[in-house]
């Protein structure tokens, strides 16, 4: 089969996620492994557009695999929503020889390679966001590092929280998105899980829950809170003065992007890489690699971008038996 791209590029855009070196590492290999040249560009669409890139071989991905972050940085880049700056990146990569891009990132980073493949350069998207807040994929690279280390993150807590028989609020991240706090308060056995989606902002049933829960012996609580509802300190200034409890609030922040991603993150990472470049060489572009049903494959950015995704509802409902308040003593 002959090759259709002869020089591919490969960037990471946007917030970084654990397993974006893996990803890196297979588009380098797998493009490596069909005679074409590739090329790494330092810090998004941002390095794009100073030039900032180099030549990439089998030696400058060795040993990354396990490591957190992206080896050729990220950034977020608002002139690329300009037509001028989008016009400009396309002549960089004809200027450069670069006939194929593999952009990995969340969906502002997808947006741009719709822009790039609007300008003519062959462009494929790997969803790279701990958000898992991308609806054409069951999978997006980092969750599951993300959601390991706030799940271990609140399993110490709770040591703690026991302890000294408090209340604790744990904020993790996602945007908008409540999919990380869903799949960690499940994991941790947290007896309150909010989110964006589902919260309704009225602290007071909690309170009530706390209460009901202390009547029949329960010593601490665990609260995970979703970055889109915040709010976190005062949420626990309103519960220690409503129910006399010593409650704290812990925002998780970073570190829920950092550390060595998990071997699920490995491996998906993995075969999305190197699916990319496999979708290049058919002559493919403005498509966005996903999983879906057991399988890796791929959709338009434009659909993908339309789609709408909402918390898995089978999780949302055992959510709601795992978390009542009501108990049965007998």
């Amino acid at each position: 089969m002959e090759n259709k791209v002869k020089k591919i590029g490969v960037l990471t855009s946007g917030g970084d996620s654990p397993g974006m070196n893996a990803a890196i590492r297979a588009v380098v290999r797998t493009a490596l492994s069909y005679g074409i040249e590739v090329v790494g560009i330092k810090r998004g669409y941002a390095g794009l557009l100073e030039e900032d890139m180099e030549p990439m071989n089998t030696i400058s991905v060795s040993d990354i695999i396990h490591i957190g972050g992206t080896i050729l940085y990220t950034a977020r880049c608002l002139e690329f929503k300009e037509p001028e700056y989008q016009k400009k990146a396309a002549d960089i990569c004809k200027k450069n020889n670069i006939d194929g891009m593999v952009v990995v990132g969340g969906d502002g980073s997808f947006r741009g390679g719709m822009r790039l493949s609007e300008q003519g350069i062959n462009t494929i998207c790997v969803p790279g966001t701990i958000d898992l807040d991308i609806a054409c994929t069951e999978y997006t690279i980092g969750f599951d590092t993300a959601i390991n280390t706030a799940m271990e993150a609140i399993d110490k807590l709770r040591d703690t929280s026991e302890s000294h028989e408090r209340c604790s609020i744990v904020e993790v991240m996602g945007r908008s998105a409540g999919h990380i706090a869903q799949w960690t308060g499940i994991a941790s056995g947290a007896e309150y899980i909010l989110t964006t989606e589902e919260f309704d902002g009225d602290v007071t049933k909690i309170i009530d829950k706390i209460l009901v829960r202390r009547a029949i012996g329960k010593k601490n609580h665990i609260i995970v809170n979703a970055e889109g509802v915040g709010n976190s300190m005062e949420m626990a200034a309103e519960i220690q003065k409503a129910t006399g409890i010593e409650t704290r609030a812990t925002i998780l922040g970073h570190i829920q992007r950092g550390g060595n991603p998990t071997c699920k993150d490995r491996v998906y990472a993995s075969a999305m890489g190197a699916l990319a470049v496999e979708l290049l060489r058919e002559g493919k572009t403005n498509r966005v690699v996903a999983y879906k049903h057991g399988e890796f494959v791929d959709f338009d950015i434009q659909e993908a971008l339309s789609m709408e995704k909402g918390l898995t509802p089978y999780l949302s409902h055992i959510t709601k038996r795992l978390t009542s308040s009501s108990y049965r003593m007998d």
